[in-house]
């Protein structure tokens, strides 16, 4: 029997990339994403696959979090084995202008979500995407037992979601698992946030094309991953036996400065001469220390990153040096695989 799953954000990077895992596991793939006046699909675009085909796995439908009624149809006429959720506004610093949207698709989206399963009837498993950024000032490491303390919308909302799986599993004896994944990356990450945005500056530095970057807080210490890496995570949880959470992190720390030098010396460049400070990028509230401790996924999933941060810096520099060489070109003239996917 073909297993269907379901991934909501599927255009995102994580959605990209749990995509491509479940296809090569020989899943049916159902992604929903946002109508939108711009494409914003080039991150699954070489995964497309004409519906009409009667060989097609991937299949892509227009829905929302905010829509309670259109998920319910979906999911009763999908009827997924596997719900993943990794829908919603996803950007921390954004959060603050945008607090109310972050909390209805971040955190009531995924109630609208799991009471869908819930009407629906369905037998299926439901990953929740939570966040350490549910930790805030919680010391470090942070396990699945560490109490949160968030200091964001983004972070009370994933919170919030966080405990509605949990009291969904507990309530209704769903098969509902969270994921609390730290910091995870890939040339795939959108150019907001830090990571890709200092390894794309320093592209287009090297080739000329701008001179500085600007920065908000550089102490900010972080873990961050290898996205590919975490999005198998995911799927292991849905194929245990009992629903657990679990927290995927490399438990190693890294300073946002550290990035940034890292990032600046694989391409050759003084760091010093080009990074400036500007404060409407520093957040209201600025979260702790943020490493995790993923003893019990390696011990229960056995799930382990390889790719750790020193790594994921040359992976995403040389990715978006690659990419600054197509600029400006004709998507004619641009190659089969443009953009690059990671």
């Amino acid at each position: 029997m073909t297993r269907r799953a379901l991934i909501t954000g599927i255009t995102g990077q994580d959605g990209s990339y749990l995509a491509e895992l479940l296809l090569a596991k020989g899943y049916e793939v159902h992604g929903l994403r946002r109508r939108a006046s711009t494409f914003n699909s080039s991150r699954i675009e070489h995964l497309y696959q004409d519906p009409r085909d009667p060989d097609a796995r991937l299949f892509l439908h227009y829905a929302d979090l905010t829509d309670e009624s259109r998920l319910t149809r979906l999911l009763r006429r999908i009827e997924p084995h596997e719900v993943y959720n990794l829908a919603g506004q996803s950007h921390v610093g954004v959060s603050f202008d945008e607090p109310e949207y972050t909390g209805d698709t971040v955190g009531l989206g995924v109630v609208r979500l799991l009471e869908a399963i819930r009407t629906a009837d369905l037998d299926c498993r439901f990953y929740q995407a939570s966040s350490s950024a549910m930790f805030g000032v919680a010391p470090a490491p942070q396990d699945e037992d560490t109490v949160c303390r968030p200091l964001s919308p983004y972070g009370a909302a994933k919170l919030y979601a966080h405990w509605a799986t949990a009291t969904y599993r507990e309530g209704y004896g769903m098969y509902a698992v969270s994921g609390i994944l730290f910091n995870h990356e890939s040339p795939r990450r959108g150019e907001t946030f830090v990571t890709r945005k200092i390894s794309r500056a320093v592209a287009r530095i090297q080739a000329g094309l701008t001179d500085y970057l600007y920065m908000g807080n550089l102490d900010a210490v972080r873990d961050w991953g290898y996205a590919p890496e975490y999005v198998e995570g995911m799927w292991r949880m849905l194929q245990g036996d009992r629903p657990r959470d679990y927290v995927l992190a490399t438990g190693r720390s890294f300073t946002v400065r550290d990035f940034v030098v890292a990032a600046f010396e694989h391409a050759g460049l003084d760091w010093e001469k080009h990074v400036r400070l500007d404060e409407r990028y520093l957040r209201p509230t600025e979260s702790g220390e943020l490493i995790g401790d993923a003893r019990r996924a390696e011990r229960e999933l056995g799930w382990r990153p390889t790719v750790h941060t020193e790594e994921l810096v040359r992976i995403m520099v040389d990715a978006d040096v690659e990419a600054v060489q197509h600029e400006g070109r004709p998507w004619v003239d641009r190659p089969r695989n443009w953009p690059p996917v990671g």
